[in-house]
């Protein structure tokens, strides 16, 4: 790897950029207008968003806005929680396309298997079915690769009852500290692609004392050396920020390399952030 529009290929041949833009949290409008066209400016070509954020509009609209060849570009959406049966599946990925004002999607991704208002009424089936939403709309061009994003074993094992296409991404929370080695571990034996969101711990990591020592050592900011372990396990970071030297910053991962003994010691850290929340029991 040795640049941002280098590539994963998926398990459908698709190739995806090593490294995306996350948007989560970003406020629609002007600001998630500049984080975005700030993001392509400094070399981004992957741009991560989802029904829930609500900024797929100002997303779609930096995109355009910066004349940047849609075909060198990677868009990604997910799923509203509150979509989860087939039409309305069908229906979710139908305005992602016009709100983000594109033809076609390059991955869209169920965002939580299990989500609460559905929790008590055959969310099993509901998940099953709405995966079909999304196997019809990759057959029918709309999407040229299909996921899941916080989903663990068990939510794989209920769409294996039922799917045709085995899911190409997995996007879940991953940062030093918090290794859901079960997942990664299903996932990477499937070929199912790791996505890592909050791949900062959502700004916490940042006061670790050991990730500043190796920080200090690497010459590099505590980010940069979370980013380069991300990348150096084989996931693919979505690294979010508003602020336009922050997001450059994170661009600068592929002129160093952290040693093995480096690498160990950021995968020995349990816990410094937190870790990822129960997709069975969150509370939306």
């Amino acid at each position: 790897m040795n640049s941002l529009i280098d590539t994963y290929t998926l398990n459908n041949g698709v190739k995806i950029p090593v490294v995306g833009f996350g948007t989560w949290q970003t406020p629609a409008g002007a600001v998630a207008k500049v984080a975005v066209k700030s993001a392509l400016s400094s070399g981004y070509r992957h741009i991560d968003t989802a029904e829930m954020y609500g900024n797929e509009q100002s997303v779609g609209a930096a995109v355009k806005e910066s004349g940047i060849s849609r075909h060198s570009l990677f868009i990604t959406s997910k799923l509203n929680n509150g979509a989860h049966d087939y039409q309305a599946a069908t229906a979710a990925i139908e305005q992602s396309l016009k709100d983000l004002q594109l033809s076609t999607l390059d991955l869209f991704l169920i965002h939580w298997p299990n989500p609460k208002p559905f929790r008590t009424d055959n969310w099993e089936k509901r998940l099953q079915e709405t995966w079909r939403a999304l196997e019809d709309a990759y057959r029918a061009g709309k999407i040229r690769a299909i996921g899941v994003s916080n989903f663990r074993k068990r939510h794989f094992e209920i769409l294996k009852e039922t799917q045709t296409i085995v899911p190409m991404v997995n996007q879940i929370r991953i940062c030093p500290g918090d290794l859901d080695t079960e997942t990664i571990s299903y996932c990477q034996q499937n070929q199912i692609l790791l996505e890592a969101y909050s791949p900062l711990g959502t700004g916490e990591i940042f006061s670790d004392k050991t990730l500043q020592a190796l920080a200090k050592k690497n010459k590099r900011t505590v980010a940069q050396i979370c980013l380069r372990w991300s990348l150096q396990h084989h996931f693919l970071p979505l690294p979010k920020s508003i602020h336009e030297e922050r997001i450059e910053e994170n661009t600068k991962l592929f002129d160093f390399t952290l040693s093995e003994q480096d690498m160990t010691t950021i995968d020995q850290l349990d816990g410094i952030v937190g870790y990822a929340a129960d997709p069975d029991t969150v509370n939306f």
